[in-house]
């Protein structure tokens, strides 16, 4: 087996942060403000689409990846791919772990952000599954998939259709102009009123309103939500 994955924007090159999104747009409207932070403080940034939305409502998945394309420029992420697994079927199996064992292999990201398992979607919770499997199998010497071994530092759970436990939230109040624009980026996905300047798409009202809510529990503007599944080590020298 060789790459699985195909490179849409940016270079292959190891990267501190990748974000692993069941379809187009997912990575935009669930972390799009803590991807901006991050490029802006000189972090690689990645995005990796499991799928390429072919199943979707609205856009062809040629539109699709050209919106992905013109996003990850707002985003400045290093990197951008598609894994190419089928849309609507997204599942922990042997053949999408090791595909995806295989992209942790080479772009040896140090922190992984996956859709939250109580997502209602089934391929957002699938994504969740196999991510667990992936991130096993790639830090596994004995594991026959190629490249060399790499354990993910940490993974953080992030919110798409369904609240969360919220055990570590990001201030993006600075980014919201740039966030907005990447999620309108994908322009097939919304009415011709929704792209409009003066139209606030529906998405970004309602992300935006839960944006204001985790803030509140930070005291600040705006905030994304991610939740950690082990217990995060802080230094009490730095609260």
């Amino acid at each position: 087996m060789g790459n699985s994955f195909r490179t849409v924007y940016g270079s292959v090159q190891p990267l501190d942060w990748l974000c692993l999104a069941p379809h187009p747009d997912d990575a935009e409207i669930g972390v799009g403000g803590t991807l901006i932070r991050l490029a802006r403080a000189g972090r690689a940034v990645g995005v990796l689409e499991l799928s390429r939305g072919e199943r979707g409502t609205q856009g062809t998945p040629e539109e699709r990846e050209a919106e992905c394309v013109a996003a990850a420029a707002i985003l400045r992420l290093a990197w951008r791919g598609q894994l190419g697994l089928p849309d609507g079927a997204l599942a922990d199996t042997p053949e999408g772990a090791a595909a995806l064992a295989v992209t942790l292999r080479t772009l040896r990201p140090r922190v992984l952000a996956v859709p939250h398992h109580q997502d209602r979607h089934p391929d957002h919770f699938g994504t969740y599954h196999l991510a667990k499997r992936a991130v096993h199998l790639a830090a596994l010497r004995k594991a026959d998939v190629p490249g060399e071994p790499h354990r993910v530092s940490r993974v953080l759970l992030y919110q798409g259709n369904a609240d969360i436990r919220a055990t570590l939230l990001v201030d993006v109040g600075a980014v919201q102009a740039e966030w907005e624009a990447a999620v309108r980026a994908h322009v097939s996905q919304f009415t011709g009123a929704a792209i409009s300047e003066t139209v606030t798409p529906e998405i970004v009202e309602r992300r935006r309103a839960r944006q204001m809510y985790w803030g509140t529990l930070a005291r600040v503007r705006y905030a994304e939500a991610f939740e950690l599944e082990e217990p995060l080590l802080v230094d009490p020298l730095g609260l």
